[in-house]
């Protein structure tokens, strides 16, 4: 019939002998999962066809499958990390006041100290 493919392009035929020699790799180099009209694989045996397509759909399934696996390995990595970075003691504070701290307090206010400072004095200068 005019118009309709009489033969498979040989691009598809050569992936269909580069699967059947079990050379995925030369497969995938050659594009087996590049993007052709389905024209061209109707155009094919039913076996053929099937070959190519079945090939193409483990393909898709490992790529998939191992963006899962990359991507739960990111996540697991993240966890551990958090979870090692709340484990971790927390940082010695230096000795001394802390740069920008406010001065530490005295022990008593200025009045109650000079109270005391007064009867300290009653005390040691009257007896």
């Amino acid at each position: 019939m005019p118009g309709q493919p009489t033969a498979s392009p040989p691009a598809l035929d050569r992936l269909v002998a580069l699967l059947r020699a079990d050379d995925v790799d030369g497969a995938i180099d050659a594009g087996l999962m590049a993007a052709w009209p389905e024209a061209w694989a109707a155009a094919l045996d039913d076996d053929a066809r099937r070959l190519l397509l079945d090939a193409r759909a483990r393909l898709q399934a490992a790529w998939d499958a191992r963006a899962r696996y990359r991507i739960r390995e990111a996540r697991l990595a993240r966890r551990a990390a958090a979870r090692e970075a709340a484990r971790a003691p927390a940082p010695a504070a230096p000795p001394g006041p802390a740069a920008g701290a406010a001065p530490p307090r005295p022990a008593l206010p200025a009045s109650a100290a000079a109270i005391l400072a007064r009867a300290k004095a009653r005390a040691g200068g009257g007896a």
